[in-house]
């Protein structure tokens, strides 16, 4: 996994200017899914979708500090079940104490904290918030030596490698699931040296929708606003060089799946392997004047999916629209060879396996959003090629994206199309207690308050810290030391 990677800055899907060649070698050979979504347009909650494979309303998934329930049920979870060693390094964003959801080893912690601060505030919704995004790394962008994220993606991806070595060496027939999740290109727009000098500025390209181009939304006003976008014009050089160095970190993390990907070849196991690829969201990176995530636009919502196993599935591209929510399911099918489980709990996900051999599948995304800049919740539904996005209060949103990709067209108040707007409003009226809802989510930031404010008094906090048994690790006396030598090689001789 990248981190507020959008699909729409890879050369596999069409991006001419950014360099990824390992991950368009995997979906050159794989299956890639060029529409697939999240269900939520942030960190924490596209991350408890995607695990549990229910959507945020069914998990109380509203933002970025909120608990992630321990009885709720995810894909490592029924993977462990299935007799699979489940492992996660790098980032999943969990708040609350349990820190690992079924993952049984645990080889980071997390770059993000796992107490109730990073809260929105719907009862002030005017306000902003000290700890939210800011344009500061827009308008400081560029190159570094070394930075927090290029740090915790280099101990992620070593930790990485060592488990697949380590799963090498013990010469076990037990399979394994390996999360490596990364925060790169995730803001500041941060890369290394090398990676900036490898992108030419005059080759950076600009937003294809600049700020002005197209009437801007409440939820966009507001947005900017949060951020401090509103308060600024920025130049084209100071864009090109927050593009430029996401592009650079783009090349990085490429870079790393490559070293994971080596890592498994060295080690005899990649043709054994599913090897998938995502991201939690994307990043509107400039488009309409908009910066980060938080929307259900196609920049903000949309993620790189690309599935890698050539000897179980034939290279092709899936048009159908699919989401996060749809990996759980998807896995457990993979781990039980085809045979559909009986779920602990009911949930939204459907398997991709029929997209992924060539079949019929769903056509279909259900987006739902609690957090910042908004004060009620917002759905998005996209079903073929047409996207409805409602919020209680905002002017409603109904786009083509065949005839219409950059969503510049608002057909919802085309009387061509009144009936089909109408018919979305009813379902999410039928499908949602609205009033209910918020009230659910106030009440959750209200008593997030209150609890944040105890926890730093009295300097509590659920932060993952990686079990380390240092008497095992290395040269010690629990065996004679030739020994100790001989299992470390690999492979025997």
């Amino acid at each position: 996994m990248a981190d507020q990677l959008a699909p729409q800055f890879l050369p596999c899907y069409g991006h001419q200017v950014v360099k990824a060649p390992t991950l368009s070698k995997l979906a050159d050979e794989g299956v890639v899914f060029d529409a697939a979504y999240t269900n939520s347009p942030l960190c924490a909650p596209s991350r408890f979708v995607m695990m549990s494979g229910r959507l945020p309303s069914q998990i109380a998934a509203w933002d970025n500090a909120v608990e992630f329930g321990s009885e709720i049920p995810t894909f490592s979870h029924y993977l462990s079940a299935e007799g699979y060693r489940t492992c996660l390094s790098g980032k999943m964003h969990f708040v609350g104490p349990d820190q690992l959801h079924g993952f049984q080893d645990r080889l980071t912690t997390d770059v993000y904290p796992a107490d109730f601060t990073w809260h929105p505030e719907w009862d002030r919704p005017e306000e902003r918030l000290d700890w939210f995004h800011n344009m500061e790394v827009v308008t400081k962008a560029g190159p570094c030596v070394r930075s927090m994220y290029l740090d915790y993606d280099d101990e992620a991806v070593f930790n990485a490698k060592r488990y697949i070595f380590d799963h090498a060496r013990d010469a076990t027939e037990e399979p394994f699931f390996l999360t490596l999740s990364m925060i790169q290109p995730h803001d500041p727009y941060l890369c290394r040296e090398d990676k900036w000098q490898s992108y030419r500025e005059e080759d950076i390209d600009l937003p294809q929708t600049p700020l002005g181009s197209v009437t801007e939304d409440p939820h966009s006003t507001r947005l900017r606003y949060s951020y401090g976008a509103n308060e600024m014009e920025l130049s084209d050089d100071t864009v090109r060089n927050a593009r430029r160095a996401y592009y650079g970190s783009i090349s990085d993390i490429d870079d790393k799946v490559a070293e994971v990907l080596s890592a498994l070849d060295e080690s005899g196991l990649a043709e054994n392997t599913v090897v998938i690829f995502t991201a939690d969201h994307g990043d509107m990176l400039g488009e309409r004047g908009m910066w980060f995530k938080m929307n259900f636009l196609e920049h903000s919502a949309r993620v790189p999916l690309i599935v890698h196993a050539p000897k179980m599935f034939s290279p092709r591209r899936v048009k159908e629209a699919v989401s996060l929510v749809d990996l759980l399911p998807t896995l457990v099918e993979m781990a039980t060879d085809g045979k559909k489980s009986d779920y602990a709990t009911p949930i939204e996900g459907r398997s991709l396996m029929s997209h992924l051999s060539g079949g019929k599948g769903h056509d279909e995304v259900i987006g739902e959003y609690f957090a910042e800049a908004i004060a009620t919740p917002m759905f998005m539904i996209r079903r073929g090629s047409k996207k409805f996005i409602y919020a209680d209060g905002d002017p409603l949103q109904y786009y083509d994206l065949i005839d219409d990709p950059h969503e510049r067209n608002n057909l919802a108040n085309n009387l061509t199309y009144a009936t089909e707007v109408k018919d979305l409003v009813d379902e999410i009226a039928g499908n949602y207690d609205q009033s209910a809802l918020r009230q659910k989510v106030l009440e959750s930031q209200r008593r997030r308050r209150f609890l944040k404010d105890v926890m730093h008094k009295h300097e509590l906090a659920w932060d993952h810290h990686p079990i380390r048994d240092a008497k095992r690790e290395y040269i010690r006396n629990n065996m004679p030391i030739y020994q100790l030598e001989k299992k470390g090689r690999f492979p025997q001789v």
